[in-house]
């Protein structure tokens, strides 16, 4: 049953954000899914319409102020209201050490992973402020606490800002009732890893050695979450990170 409520999940047309627009459909959501790929965005409406969802695509690239403000805002208006921004949208970029690595690089990947969530709940404050239970829900890592591997600091570096962009968002909004908390996945199995799943997939395969519950995640274990930082089940929760790894941050 459709709640009138209205879910933003940016970079949603594969992976994680796709299982989170899914969630949040059959959760009565109206799920407007963000990404770049245009055929790929209608291939996925069309997909979470015959499962009974409400949803709409709008293409535009995160990284992009003026493109991100225009559409959230079109969006905002369009309903009256945005009660969920997930910002799903981003990625490692690359890995590049620091000696070569370039001033451009350093800047996408800051942009993949920081500019994209500022101008994204820049936005759409104004219209959460009219949203019910309104929730801004980030994405950061396990690289964020221990800066990533080889090749991967700046995406590190990124992600540790986002889980610091969270805690000041969260200060910075509380007087409205918006709440903001952030997901921090560990390995889960999604194209994320393609490179070295098509590779050197009995090295993937063994990286569920280093978690404790023994497996991979998949995307429906972070929707799960989303789910509930999204519900009324969480409204005293913000300003928190929640690791969904099976325990792997702890390490064994």
């Amino acid at each position: 049953m459709n709640t009138g409520k209205v879910a933003i999940v940016t970079g949603a047309t594969a992976g994680i954000g796709l299982a989170v627009a899914k969630r949040l459909g059959k959760d009565g959501f109206t799920v407007v899914i963000n990404g770049i790929n245009h055929d790929e965005g209608a291939q996925r409406v069309a997909e979470l319409t015959a499962e009974g969802i409400t949803a709409e695509y709008y293409g535009f690239d995160v990284t992009q102020e003026d493109p991100v403000t225009e559409n959230i805002t079109k969006i905002g208006e369009k309903y009256g209201r945005i009660d969920v921004l997930v910002n799903n949208a981003g990625g490692l970029g690359g890995r590049s050490r620091f000696e070569e690595m370039t001033t451009e690089f350093y800047r996408f990947v800051m942009a993949l992973n920081l500019d994209s969530v500022f101008f994204a709940s820049r936005a759409a404050i104004p219209f959460l402020k009219k949203g019910d239970n309104p929730t801004i829900i980030n994405y950061t890592s396990n690289a964020g606490w221990n800066a990533g591997g080889p090749g991967a600091g700046m995406y590190g570096t990124s992600k540790a800002a986002v889980h610091t962009i969270t805690r000041a968002l969260a200060k910075d909004l509380a007087e409205y009732g918006i709440r903001v908390n952030a997901v921090s996945p560990g390995t889960i199995d999604t194209d994320f890893h393609i490179g070295i799943k098509s590779t050197k997939p009995e090295v993937f395969q063994s990286w569920a050695k280093n978690i404790m519950l023994g497996r991979l995640g998949q995307p429906d274990d972070v929707a799960g979450v989303v789910s509930f930082l999204a519900s009324k089940d969480a409204a005293f929760l913000t300003a928190e990170t929640i690791q969904v790894g099976g325990g792997q941050a702890l390490g064994i």
